[in-house]
């Protein structure tokens, strides 16, 4: 078998609009594990937010988590990587959210904090299914490390704040100094994910790799997102969903015919492994 792993992203890609894995892309994952496929849910999501999609599946093995920064082995729990922020980088971070007065979803210790306990939040946790906590001061919180930071605003204000991020020189914005240890991108258009710049769903499929004993030129990678670019142009077969953006599709091998809502996973797998 040419490709020994795949990884897929959740939202948009694995599950469909509703939410669910559909029972056709259920059936293609386990008969292509059942040939030796090593397969993989590759998330943003905390993995209280993708066990029971595990289940659903019926499938062991490794769990991308947090967008690269915690692998877990799914039948044990056993965590087998994770990369936190840097304490300097997330107090930088927050005082940031904090200015521009947006809603901050704090992951540490996999437990979720907001510094606004509101709607936003709530929606938010609904997916993850961990229920918000207020953020206590920052100081304890930097103690017990900061694993991933997200602010959830308006589609148009998370546009304006990430550009302003991106073009802020260093004399006029120290939340400048936060690029050099932190990379930020949109997973959904009116989400801005802060994380360690050493993580990415492309570092840690290589770090399955090393767990697993595969090579770059085995791995399939499947997303709809720009947070799954990196995996998407490092894997041998980029996938890219037919609901990507134009700006995701460019950089991939192979486009679906199909939508997360029509089996797109099914697709790719029956295509390249069944």
């Amino acid at each position: 078998m040419k490709y020994k792993f795949a990884a897929a992203d959740m939202d948009g890609t694995l599950l469909n609009d509703a939410n669910e894995i559909t029972p056709d892309n259920i059936q293609a994952i386990r008969n292509a594990v059942s040939k030796g496929l090593i397969f993989s849910i590759c998330t943003g999501r905390p993995m209280q937010g993708v066990e029971r999609y595990q289940k659903q599946l019926g499938i062991n093995g490794p769990v991308i988590t947090y967008n690269g920064a915690m692998i877990l082995d799914s039948a044990t729990g056993k965590v087998l990587y994770r990369q936190e922020l840097e304490p300097s980088d997330a107090r930088l971070i927050l005082d940031a959210g904090i200015k521009y007065d947006t809603t901050m979803c704090i992951w540490s210790d996999n437990k979720l904090y907001g510094n606004k306990l509101n709607d936003r939040i709530f929606e938010y946790s609904q997916a993850t299914r961990v229920a918000p906590l207020l953020m206590p001061d920052t100081d304890q919180l930097l103690a017990q490390g900061i694993t991933k930071i997200l602010w959830y605003d308006d589609v148009e204000r998370i546009s304006e704040m990430e550009k302003e991020l991106r073009q802020a020189a260093p004399s006029q914005n120290k939340i400048q100094n936060t690029f050099q240890n932190v990379t930020f991108c949109t997973s959904k258009p009116f989400y801005l994910e802060f994380f360690n710049s050493k993580v990415s769903k492309a570092a840690a499929i290589d770090r399955i790799g090393e767990l697993y004993g595969f090579s770059p030129e085995q791995t399939i990678a499947i997303g709809d997102g720009f947070n799954d670019l990196s995996m998407i142009r490092h894997a041998a077969l980029g996938v890219a969903m037919a609901n990507a953006p134009d700006g995701v599709k460019k950089y991939a091998d192979y486009i679906t015919r199909h939508t997360n809502n029509e089996n797109g996973i099914s697709e790719v797998l029956d295509k390249y492994i069944l």
